[in-house]
């Protein structure tokens, strides 16, 4: 550890919270946030200032290196001097990839302020959008960097007003998206403003940077970088390199996140609303508030890595109290106590021990095996309440089978699939009962093609199929007839069910998390009565699966809470898995109207009230006009006008619908909406038919029915590769007469 020439300052300004910044680097994919991490880590001594820029030192992956592009979250610790005092920054270099969104979502949980980096020449693109929503829904406070201001002299040779008049487009987006998506009391405080030394502006692969009061102390303007740009080769590096020693990007940035960025003091009261729903005034809501070390503990699990040596490591913010080596935990949703047995600094691919870490500051703790990513891990004997699930913007959408070449390698298959599908949450690993393949879901392409290349780093030969993509199956209107009954098996027990479809702004709050089963039945009443609920169904949600409510509305008969928790089960199995093609159920809402229950136990088991349960939920499913729900991709491409009418057509023949055409200079953006099926290799086609020359971004927009002349060859190809008729069944197959 040789390396971390601070260990010692760090560890002594851990217990200094007004002087702790946490904070994450987010941006569109290669706009350059690891390039810019290698000059604040040579600042602090970690790599030497030669190979800053080149290194990507928090891209510790092979793979990260081989495709200069970063895939995992990475958690490093420096200090930093600013105006007389010493600082510790606590810094997360995140990925840009929309496949790996969901890791800027779990590290956004445990920063408090988030450096923002824009590519001049692109600007703000589709992931610079959607990161920094991300942040402002955890009530992160922004800064921004404009990188690669060299690109705006050497390719595209603007004058210094011209690219003046660039900065200004870029930080006027980058402020409406403030204004949109920061919470009410930040929406103006928070916009970023060149005066006040918010904006940045450099080059993080030429190690060169400032902003407006670091220009002014140094006496520098934008003539003088062009001036170092313009010459012969050789006296254009020759200047640069002096221009980097007279302005080292590290120094404004980091002055940048002690200046403007909140200390945990101040950022924990206002982001503790919207992050934990527990009581403000309870012994830990107030030493959350404090940030007191000596307070009960209380962490949020935001990263989970299995170490061949120490196990399983959890990574995460200290909220309250302290975390020390031998203190027993108790994991909050998972309910279960351990002992930490280890405490560590997480410092990019390497794990410094260390006795404690106190609240206000990012910690590793191994020793508790079962724990999971969006866990609360709070000290035992504490009452409380878990943190917020982490919302994550896109969801797994498309899918392998994936099986072991040799049989023998079933048991490393196994374990390989539960490190992969531990450390990263956003992967989905099922057996499909009916036809037996293990099923591998993911955000894209690339996403599953990274955990494959992971299996074979774990020496587990494996062979994937080609891309499926996952459905979702709803109804297009309500119910209209008399309750539709269920029998057991046994005919001792009858259940009348109904089926409704719910309004989007109730699936949206479901997505959200607004609306869980989790949460207190008064608030979960309240925000369903908010949106258009009537009060007695608001009152009686039951169960929540996905996107999915049961509502009871049985009044007056006996035994029904002894089978209501089978009656659940039957519910999650019809939603888990539709009638259509056995895809998940979307936007129902089934409504327990009626039961018959026998008097004697043994009549009314779990194999009498499951089929009883989801046969009329699914009869009544096909009697409501159902539908097929395929996954669509937003797409923004800005492309040089020459080549606008190749795009057009690329997106046109992949069942593609233009949005909107922005001309922007000499560029055009083209925004559209793609169908996940049809963008297979959409990557390849639109770099040969633009030379490589397009920029573009796609992310999961929305589920959107299935047109109508391709659904049933849709449904019959997935009840075909799952070994069941080609034909869907139909109503009468689960109706029961009385």
């Amino acid at each position: 550890m040789g390396r971390y020439k601070q260990l010692e300052e760090i560890i002594k300004l851990m217990n200094e919270t007004k002087r702790i910044r946490n904070t994450s680097i987010i941006a569109h994919v290669d706009h350059g946030k690891t390039t810019l991490s290698d000059s604040l880590l040579a600042a602090a001594g970690i790599i030497s200032e030669q190979t800053a820029g080149q290194k990507l030192f928090l891209d510790s992956w092979e793979l990260e290196q081989k495709r200069q592009m970063t895939v995992f979250a990475s958690n490093i610790s420096l200090t930093h001097n600013f105006k007389g005092e010493d600082y510790l920054i606590n810094l997360i270099d995140t990925p840009g990839h929309i496949d790996f969104s969901g890791a800027v979502t779990r590290s956004l949980r445990a920063a408090d302020g988030a450096l923002v980096v824009v590519d001049a020449v692109e600007g703000p693109m589709t992931q610079t959008e959607t990161v920094l929503m991300q942040a402002l829904r955890e009530r992160v406070k922004p800064l921004l960097f404009i990188n690669k201001v060299d690109r705006l002299i050497k390719e595209i040779k603007l004058t210094p007003d011209e690219m003046q008049n660039k900065f200004a487009k870029i930080i006027v987006r980058i402020n409406t998206l403030i204004q949109r998506y920061a919470p009410p009391e930040h929406k103006k405080d928070w916009q970023v403003r060149i005066e006040d030394g918010r904006v940045a502006f450099g080059s993080a692969l030429h190690k060169w940077g400032f902003n407006f009061p670091y220009m002014k102390a140094k006496g520098v303007t934008f003539k003088d970088v062009i001036e170092a740009y313009t010459g012969e080769p050789e006296d254009v590096g020759k200047k640069v390199d002096a221009l980097s020693k007279k302005v080292p990007l590290w120094e404004p940035i980091l002055d940048m996140f002690c200046g403007h960025l909140p200390n945990p003091l101040e950022a924990q009261p206002y982001r503790q609303s919207q992050i934990w729903p527990g009581d403000l005034k309870s012994p830990v809501g107030e030493a959350m508030a404090k940030v007191d070390p000596n307070g009960p503990l209380l962490m949020c699990i935001t990263t989970v890595e299995v170490d061949p040596h120490s196990g399983v490591v959890a990574i995460g913010r200290v909220f309250s109290g302290t975390v020390e080596k031998g203190k027993i935990v108790r994991l909050i949703t998972g309910r279960q106590s351990g002992i930490i047995q280890q405490v560590y600094m997480s410092m990019a691919a390497d794990r410094v021990i260390v006795d404690r870490i106190p609240a206000g500051n990012i910690a590793a703790v191994s020793g508790l095996s079962s724990i999971r990513v969006g866990e609360t891990l709070a000290e035992e004997g504490i009452e409380t309440q878990p943190f917020e699930a982490l919302k994550y913007v896109s969801e797994p959408v498309v899918t392998v089978a994936v099986e072991p070449e040799d049989i023998k390698d079933l048991p490393l298959f196994d374990k390989v699939m539960h490190k992969l599908t531990l450390e990263d949450p956003n992967l989905h690993f099922t057996m499909n009962q009916e036809s037996g393949e293990y099923l591998l879901s993911g955000m894209g392409e690339l996403h599953l093609e990274v955990t494959a290349y992971r299996m074979q780093e774990a020496g587990l030969k494996a062979r994937l199929s080609k891309p499926i993509v996952i459905y979702r199956e709803t109804i297009s209107r309500n119910y209209q007839g008399s309750p539709v009954l269920g029998k057991s098996p046994n005919k001792h027990n009858k259940l009348w069910v109904t089926v409704e479809k719910l309004s989007d702004e109730v699936i949206d709050a479901l997505k959200e998390g607004k609306i869980s089963e989790m949460q207190k039945r008064d608030e979960r009443q309240n925000m369903l009565r908010n949106l258009g609920w009537a009060t007695e169904d608001a009152r009686n949600v039951i169960a929540i699966e996905g996107t999915n409510i049961l509502v009871n509305r049985i009044k007056g008969k006996q035994y029904v809470e002894e089978i209501i928790d089978h009656v659940k089960s039957g519910f999650r199995e019809a939603v888990h898995q539709s009638v259509l093609a056995k895809e998940p159920a979307y936007g129902l809402k089934v409504n327990l109207e009626d039961i018959v229950v026998h008097e004697d136990p043994v009549h009314r088991g779990p194999a009498q009230i499951l089929p009883m349960t989801w046969r009329p939920i699914w009869g009544c499913f096909l009697l409501c006009n159902p539908q097929l729900l395929e996954p669509i991709l937003s797409f923004e491409c800005k492309v040089p006008n020459d080549f606008v009418s190749s795009v057009i057509t690329i997106v046109q023949k992949r069942r593609g619908k233009l949005l909107d055409m922005i001309n922007e200079e000499d560029m055009m953006i083209i925004k559209a909406e793609i169908p996940v099926a049809e963008s297979f290799g959409l990557a390849d086609e639109l770099r040969s038919s633009t030379q490589g020359r397009a920029f573009w971004a796609t992310q999961f927009s929305r589920w959107s029915p299935v047109p109508e002349s391709l659904q049933m060859e849709v449904i019959r190809q997935i009840r075909t590769r799952r070994g069941m008729s080609p034909t869907p069944p139909r109503p009468d197959e689960f109706l029961e007469e009385e």
